[in-house]
């Protein structure tokens, strides 16, 4: 079964709209894994609008499930992971400034790049996963850098499901067969909600892990959070 890891950015974003420590997101982390979550993501960006450095270390003895930090892995980003040593960690293209992760790694232009980065996590004993759109010669390239999985962007599936589900979901089910060929791992996230995660994981069965931040943590603010992890593995199951 496809494991559920919660993100939980915007837990920090509304803390942080106030100050002080309400939500407390260390709280929110052990609830999420009480409640049934199989992993914990969380992205500490420089300017730290929502996940902090400080999150980061305090959540560090407190996730007892599966503990996923994403980034662009730049220095500051490389100094967390080896000291933390997440479970995984998720390189994002992105730099500081963007909003939110808009794009996948070009493994083929940037591979000079991103191989030595991989090299060096892999060091660290930490599982490495990047970020990438479903085209069949970006997985090529990802297996020629040597990560252990990818995270397929699903931003464009989770739009065009709406319309055509079938049509949205054939070059993620093509991109993720190639990588399941190559032996590379397969995690998604991006705009996926209780609506579009139960047909990408019935067509795409060999989907490793899902990280749901934004629509999980919308919807918690309708079921509550514990109901809200139990209707999302519900929805994983096939």
């Amino acid at each position: 079964m496809t494991r559920l890891s919660v993100n939980i950015n915007k837990v920090a974003t509304i803390r942080n709209a106030r100050g002080g420590n309400n939500p407390n997101v260390v709280q929110v982390a052990k609830d999420a894994e009480r409640f049934g979550a199989q992993g914990i993501t969380i992205h500490p960006r420089p300017d730290e609008r929502h996940i902090t450095t400080k999150d980061v270390y305090d959540l560090k003895d407190v996730v007892t499930t599966e503990f996923n930090i994403e980034g662009f892995p730049d220095d500051r980003f490389l100094k967390i992971l080896d000291e933390v040593k997440p479970d995984q960690a998720t390189l994002v293209p992105d730099p500081p400034h963007v909003l939110t992760s808009n794009a996948g790694w070009d493994t083929i232009n940037r591979a000079d790049e991103l191989k030595p980065i991989i090299e060096q996590i892999k060091a660290m004993g930490i599982r490495v996963s990047i970020f990438v759109e479903p085209e069949i010669e970006i997985i090529e390239g990802a297996h020629a850098l040597g990560t252990d999985r990818i995270e397929l962007y699903t931003e464009m599936y989770a739009t065009g499901f709406k319309q055509n589900p079938e049509e949205a979901i054939a070059k993620y089910a093509s991109a993720a067969a190639k990588a399941h060929e190559y032996g590379i791992g397969i995690n998604a996230g991006h705009d996926l909600d209780l609506d579009n995660l139960n047909y990408l994981v019935k067509t795409i069965p060999h989907i490793d892990e899902v990280s749901i931040g934004h629509a999980l943590i919308c919807d918690a603010l309708y079921y509550g959070l514990e109901n809200t992890i139990q209707l999302y593995l519900r929805a994983l199951k096939v």
